[in-house]
């Protein structure tokens, strides 16, 4: 409470009472307002956690407890380094393998009826392992399957297009409007023989260097 210079109140207490009284009837239920004080001194604390080398490996040592206990690593689901949250993530996708599977499974069940007859189509389901992480690598490993002969159309569905789209895309591109031969590439190592490749090798995505990697290239920037 505010005193004068000699140490005294300069409000009594009765009159302390009476003004707060009247401000929390004023502003009591004012919107916003979560903190009312009048004429007392208010000092604002930080709440903000002040993270010290003890409290910081006391911390640790819980969470490590935590993870041992359930006989799993830290690094499962609680990375702290890049190459660790890659591999993080392809646990999570791990995990979901088999629920994958049994849908797959679930799917074929239901087209079993129309596989009676051996003369006519047979139908499978199959479900790709595609995600939101790994599709851009995916829909890359069959680019370079295509070019020893194997499926055209798996690198389509692994950028999200359904089966039909793609082949219906492919055939107006081709048969109505003739784009193959509208739109010829030029010259270069991947559309002609005996090409030399530009020197050095591709740079390698975020994702796919090292810790050591990165804080080299921080340090050179």
């Amino acid at each position: 409470m505010p005193i004068d210079k000699n140490g005294e109140l300069i409000f009594d207490v009765d009159e302390a009472r009476a003004l707060h009284n009247n401000a929390v009837a004023m502003l009591g239920k004012a919107i916003g307002v979560d903190v009312l004080t009048t004429f007392a001194d208010v000092k604002v604390e930080d709440m903000s956690d002040r993270v010290s080398t003890t409290s910081m490996d006391e911390t640790m040592k819980v969470e490590r407890a935590v993870y041992n206990e359930a006989g799993i690593s830290q690094m499962q689901f609680n990375t702290s380094g890049n190459l660790a949250l890659e591999k993080s993530i392809l646990n999570d996708e791990a995990s979901l393998q088999g629920l994958v599977a049994q849908f797959e499974m679930f799917l074929n069940e239901l087209l079993e009826p129309f596989n009676q007859n051996a003369k006519r189509l047979q139908y499978k389901a199959q479900l790709l392992g595609t995600t939101i992480y790994n599709y851009k690598d995916l829909a890359k490993m069959y680019s370079e399957q295509m070019k020893i002969g194997f499926s055209k159309i798996l690198p389509q569905i692994a950028l999200g297009q359904s089966q039909l789209s793609v082949l219906a895309t492919a055939y107006f591109e081709n048969e109505v409007l003739n784009l193959n031969e509208l739109f010829i590439p030029p010259p270069s190592s991947n559309t002609t023989a005996g090409g030399e490749a530009g020197p050095g090798r591709p740079a390698l995505a975020p994702d796919k260097k090292s810790d050591k990697t990165i804080a080299n290239e921080q340090s050179m920037s």
